[in-house]
């Protein structure tokens, strides 16, 4: 047993060494985007604000989004139960999706580079990799928790009790921990460390969706979903440790699982064997947006597929809406004086939430053409008459069409799903979804102009267009319960952009944006003809 993890201490430090920095701005932004808007959140609080806030999250939309809480009356909803119910499940979220980036990256992507196989070349346990590397996660979360507990008892607010504030830490920690664990397994068992990273971030998906169908339906059944033990905890109001307790246990059995998965394969397989291709290639392999077509197919039906799914769960929320407006006077007055019906004032704000998930397939898809660079895997398209210009658009058309493809059907997976919950008192039709879909079309195509623009003048910091939309998707999530000031707001393309049906069709705003991603793209293209290919360095 020790001969596998042998020298795991080792590699632990020198990750640390190596990670430094990584690990200071996971904590801290993570850390501060956790637990540093209690000063805005007391002052939503005053005055009538709680009560306010606490019938505004009763409704199946929103608990759909941010998950339920335990109080029962509007009189009981205090600061921290507020700052729990809103902040905690996407905080969770956030802490799975970049642990399990980071143990992916850290073992079988370094598989599929070589990096293991010089490392194993030394006096190294076959397992020490994968030990070293959860043990670095399982550190960082720890010291992610008590920064946020600090943090939040820092503040001295009213009912932000110390208990609680360790425990709304503690819930994102482990809600990390939990993210690292699935990767460790899906490492195992996918074949590429791509098919790693996707299968990962599918799971941790797949979890948000069942939970936002259990939650609406059977807060119970929350809790036999793995992300359910984190955000259940109800820090400052039920102060619930077990499930942390639980999960701890769950993810000691799945690292178990993973090391036994890990010692039985070979390196650089999986349990899920590649594919195999064709005897001969067809002829479309022949051309450029062929090949990229190719190259693509995998990323792209699987996220097509996880569009229709999460347009479809969603939207099977839509039945419980008027049943909640029925049964809740406050709200069904609320929704009446302002003359929006519940349905479109969701469908608003839901649209904006699978827009800036479709908008990730041609940021991936752009980003594609780089990754294939920097593996010389283009390198004898360079010597043939292939020219930049058919390699750059390609790929940049390749990603419109996709993002044009997603739109449709992440909105007609809503709009099919809602019509057929509401039955035929359904306010709205299928056209309704879809132009509300069509209506963010500028904010993909400038998501896609940024990426393109990465890729021609500086292809390294492609990757830092995904935290701007992550950054863009958290300011309109949040920007309406937090109050901020306009001109902060907009600092996101997509709060340029209404929301329909709620609000107007404007199309000054839609051709100027979707103009001035053409003009990234473009830009892109001339910095992509000058710059050097990294297979000439």
């Amino acid at each position: 047993m020790q001969e596998k993890f042998a020298r795991s201490r080792v590699l632990f430090v020198q990750y640390l060494k190596r990670d430094w920095k990584k690990i200071i701005i996971w904590i801290l932004g993570l850390g501060l985007f956790s637990a540093g808007f209690v000063p805005a959140f007391e002052e939503i609080g005053k005055g009538q604000g709680l009560q306010g806030m606490y019938e505004t999250l009763q409704n199946p939309a929103m608990i759909s989004m941010v998950g339920p809480t335990p109080v029962e009356t509007a009189a009981d909803y205090t600061l921290g139960a507020m700052y729990a119910h809103e902040m905690l499940l996407f905080c969770g979220l956030f802490a799975m999706i970049i642990a399990a980036l980071h143990v992916v990256s850290h073992t079988r992507k370094e598989e599929d580079l070589g990096l293991t196989e010089l490392v194993r070349s030394f006096q190294v346990g076959r397992q020490a990799n994968s030990l070293a590397v959860i043990a670095e996660v399982v550190v960082i979360n720890m010291i992610l928790a008590l920064v946020i507990g600090g943090m939040m008892t820092s503040y001295g607010a009213d009912t932000i009790s110390a208990e609680g504030s360790f425990l709304f830490g503690a819930s994102i920690g482990m809600a990390g921990i939990l993210g690292a664990v699935i990767a460790l397994v899906m490492a195992q068992i996918m074949p590429t460390s791509s098919g790693a990273t996707g299968s990962s971030l599918g799971i941790v998906g797949l979890l948000y969706i069942f939970r936002a169908g259990t939650d609406v339906s059977n807060t119970d059944l929350s809790m036999i979903n793995p992300m359910g033990w984190t955000y259940l905890t109800y820090p400052f109001t039920g102060n619930h440790w077990v499930p942390l307790i639980v999960a701890i246990v769950f993810s000691v059995i799945v690292v178990i699982i993973a090391f036994g998965l890990e010692g039985r394969r070979d390196m650089g397989a999986g349990y899920l064997p590649e594919r195999e291709g064709r005897e001969s290639a067809k002829k479309s392999l022949l051309s450029v947006p062929g090949l990229f077509t190719k190259l693509n197919k995998g990323v792209m039906i699987s996220w097509l597929i996880a569009f229709v799914i999460m347009g479809a769960a969603y939207g099977s929320i839509y039945g419980d809406m008027q049943t909640f407006l029925e049964s809740n006077e406050i709200m069904s007055q609320m929704f009446a004086i302002s003359g929006v019906s519940i349905e479109a004032a969701f469908t608003g704000t839901i649209i904006m939430v699978l827009m800036g998930l479709v908008s990730i397939l041609p940021i991936a898809i752009v980003n594609k053409l780089f990754s294939e660079e920097t593996r010389r895997h283009l390198s004898q398209l360079y010597a043939t008459k292939v020219t930049r210009a058919q390699l750059y658009w390609s790929s940049v058309i390749l990603a419109n069409i996709a993002g044009i493809v997603g739109i449709l059907l992440a909105s007609s997976g809503l709009g099919g799903t809602a019509i057929a919950a509401m039955g035929d008192g359904s306010p709205m039709n299928m056209g309704d979804f879809i132009a509300a879909g069509y209506n963010f079309l500028p904010s993909v195509l400038f998501f896609t102009g940024l990426a393109a623009l990465a890729l021609g003048w500086a292809p390294r910091l492609g990757k830092s267009v995904y935290a701007y939309l992550g950054y863009s998707f958290a300011l309109n999530y949040f920007g309406g319960i937090l109050e901020l000031p306009e001109w902060f707001s907009k600092t996101a393309v997509q709060s340029w952009i209404p929301r329909m049906p709620v609000d107007p069709f404007d199309a000054a705003t839609f051709i100027a944006i979707s103009a001035i991603s053409i003009a990234f793209m473009v830009l892109g293209f001339v910095g992509y003809l000058k710059r050097d290919m990294v297979e000439g360095a």
